[in-house]
């Protein structure tokens, strides 16, 4: 699954509207288009037309994560990500704040996630973390699974907290506003810093997939050896 920056934006928006305005939701395109350009709690702000949010949205029909609502004298869009994904609502907060904000620490996702969902305390953000970026690969009885979806990044000099990112749309940008950095602030795109934190970031996403890829080998060979191994007793 590689969601674009505006397919991440569509259905982050419809998953933050469901649950912090249920009353108007469905969203119809108007609505939608509003939801994902306005300014609050958006990083960064987009200014996206009718054509790029419905665009966005006949790719996400495609991989059945938006449904259009015909119920309606004007169509209204839904997400379905809960059921094509099989999230529970801790995760779901979690991914949303993600596609919205962007790589944040378990800090910053407490404290923005109150009106997705009440976590505890920090564990219980750290907690759902790691469930996400530990999720099994799909194979003929898990189908639903699709593998690692958040991913921890280098944690950035001068930062107390790691930020996390998650991988719907492939390797995470770390061009993102950190921690460490007011906004507007950038390093060189030359610099040492900037290439380390590149790399590192890439050899965690490929740890990940690399994690995924091993899972599922193990699990074909040890379907391939079953019925060899029963033969050979058989023999003795």
């Amino acid at each position: 699954m590689q969601l674009d920056p505006i397919q991440l934006r569509v259905l982050g928006s419809l998953i933050e509207k469901e649950i912090t305005t249920p009353e108007n939701y469905p969203l119809s395109l108007n609505a939608l288009v509003n939801a994902c350009n306005q300014r609050s709690s958006r990083d960064p702000v987009l200014e996206l037309t009718e054509e790029d949010v419905r665009q966005a949205l006949h790719a996400l029909e495609d991989l059945a994560l938006a449904t259009p609502v015909r119920d309606a004298r004007v169509p209204k869009y839904e997400h379905r990500i809960r059921t094509v994904l099989n999230l529970r609502r801790d995760e779901t907060a979690i991914l949303c704040l993600l596609m919205l904000r962007g790589p944040q620490t378990p800090g910053e996702l407490r404290g923005r996630a109150d009106r997705l969902f009440t976590f505890d305390d920090l564990a219980a953000v750290n907690s759902t973390l790691e469930r996400l970026a530990s999720r099994p690969p799909s194979d003929e009885t898990t189908p639903e699974n699709t593998g690692p979806l958040t991913v921890i990044l280098p944690r950035q000099p001068g930062s107390r907290e790691a930020r996390y990112a998650h991988l719907l749309g492939g390797p995470p940008d770390l061009s993102a506003t950190g921690p460490d950095r007011s906004p507007g602030q950038t390093e060189a795109p030359g610099s040492s810093t900037s290439r380390v934190a590149q790399l590192e970031a890439e050899v965690a996403t490929l740890s990940a997939a690399l994690q995924s890829l091993q899972s599922r080998v193990d699990r074909l060979e040890s379907h391939i050896e079953a019925p060899v191994s029963g033969d050979d007793s058989s023999v003795r």
